[in-house]
């Protein structure tokens, strides 16, 4: 059988069906936050047959909405298919197989993730196509990499490069591995003031070059993040990311003829600017044949009430339809010191609070808060301002969140509501995360 090549494997990726469905025979006990007593001794499938409610679950809690994550799903797979690229999208948002499931299922080209704890639980879950957005020089780690590749004819990889350095490096360990199949590989490049990647285009076709002359490593295509080089969606912000993907372009033009592969990569695009990556390069696979445009997003899928609702093309452009916040936090109100200060159970340990504090939205089986605003979150406290009566001690508020990535690795169990907006929601799945 021959070995599969990230970009041509056209069969669908895979995943391990039954390894997924598993999870919901997981006992469940202490490790898990904010589950009650009458969870406790039963697997995830037969708490669920019990019919949970929001309501018997403790705070702090961050719930999933399934409508939202349905949505999600199928506004990006619409998106993607107008656009003319594939997704494959960034596993390390959630760390959990079961939603990786349902993108493979929704047509995702395969999983990105950035390192190598990260690839062993995907693989662990039989994903047979994963792109690392990094550049692994671990011996060990890619020594079980070698193991993996040679293993299973199935399992289609890539990784990035951004020096000769790591070129020699990866090739000594892949060498002394004893490798025998060759590791795909694209040459990143970068910007200054930017994180990885070459920062140049001659510097980054000399590194090509290396990729070429080691005989453990395949040449495969050109990477990039734009999302490192701007924070905004204004002109001038736009102009920035517009102008690196304009250099990328070319340096992908510049190494058609040096590409061992007939489907070559270009890739780029985290959840902020996915559409101006479209944009800038899929005029690419009509100027290099074969070429697969491949976007990384992987907040769209549960996005958020915050950075992203600002930020994603989807938001931005009014003829679009926009992402729905898939996620909340839910937080009780524990003390009331002052007449406008409340403090609520939940902080740093529980939400998100990188890209914007959290907001405060309605009170569990009441209305909308009407006001309040939260000024500050300390370890496990949250400082709620200015929302008078609606928020008395004792009072569970739904939160808006901002920023997915730092609020799925907080919590190793979450329960997915049927509607967070609902006055009485029930609990109808939970999404095991593996951080």
């Amino acid at each position: 059988m021959d070995h599969q090549s990230y970009a041509r494997h056209t069969d669908g990726p895979g995943i391990d069906h039954a390894a997924v469905s598993a999870l919901t025979d997981e006992p469940l006990d202490w490790r898990f936050k904010a589950l009650p007593d009458a969870a406790r001794g039963l697997t995830v499938g037969q708490y669920l047959a019990t019919g949970p409610a929001l309501h018997d679950l403790g705070t702090p809690l961050l719930t999933l909405d399934s409508g939202a994550l349905a949505h999600n799903t199928r506004t990006m797979a619409d998106w993607c298919r107008r656009a003319g690229v594939v997704l494959a999208p960034h596993g390390k948002t959630t760390m959990a197989p079961a939603l990786w499931r349902t993108q493979l299922d929704a047509g995702c080209h395969g999983i990105t993730l950035a390192n190598l704890p990260q690839l062993r639980v995907a693989r662990a879950f039989g994903v047979s196509r994963l792109m690392l957005a990094n550049t692994l020089l671990d011996p060990a780690g890619l020594a079980w990499l070698a193991g993996e590749l040679d293993r299973d004819a199935e399992f289609a990889f890539t990784s990035w490069v951004d020096s000769v350095t790591s070129v020699e490096l990866m090739d000594e360990a892949l060498r002394a591995a004893g490798a025998h199949r060759p590791v795909e590989v694209l040459v990143e490049l970068g910007a200054a003031g930017g994180r990885t990647g070459a920062r140049d285009l001659d510097t980054a076709e000399r590194i090509a070059a290396a990729v070429v002359a080691a005989p453990t490593l395949r040449l495969a295509g050109t990477a990039g993040y734009e999302g490192a080089l701007a924070h905004e969606a204004t002109e001038g912000g736009l102009a920035v990311v517009r102008g690196y993907l304009r250099s990328l372009a070319t340096l992908h033009r510049r190494l058609a003829e040096t590409y061992e592969t007939s489907a070559p990569v270009v890739t780029a695009g985290g959840s902020a600017y996915f559409d101006t990556v479209a944009e800038e390069l899929v005029p690419l696979a009509a100027q290099v044949p074969g070429t697969v445009v491949i976007v990384r997003a992987g907040a769209y899928l549960a996005h958020d009430d915050g950075f992203y609702r600002t930020i994603s093309p989807l938001s931005r452009d009014a003829d679009e339809t926009p992402l729905r916040s898939a996620m909340h936090g839910w937080s009780r109100v524990v003390s009331r010191p002052e007449p406008q200060l409340a403090l609520l159970d939940g902080g740093k340990r529980d939400f998100p609070f990188d890209e914007g504090l959290p907001e405060p939205q309605a009170v569990r089986g009441g209305g909308p808060l009407g006001s309040g605003r939260i000024t500050a979150l300390n370890d496990q406290h949250t400082f709620l301002r200015d929302a008078g009566d609606p928020a008395p001690v004792g009072a569970v508020l739904r939160l808006g969140l901002s920023h997915p990535c730092t609020a799925f690795d907080k919590w190793s169990l979450i329960p997915v509501l049927d509607d967070a907006h609902a006055e009485h929601p029930r609990v109808v799945d939970f999404v095991r995360t593996f951080f």
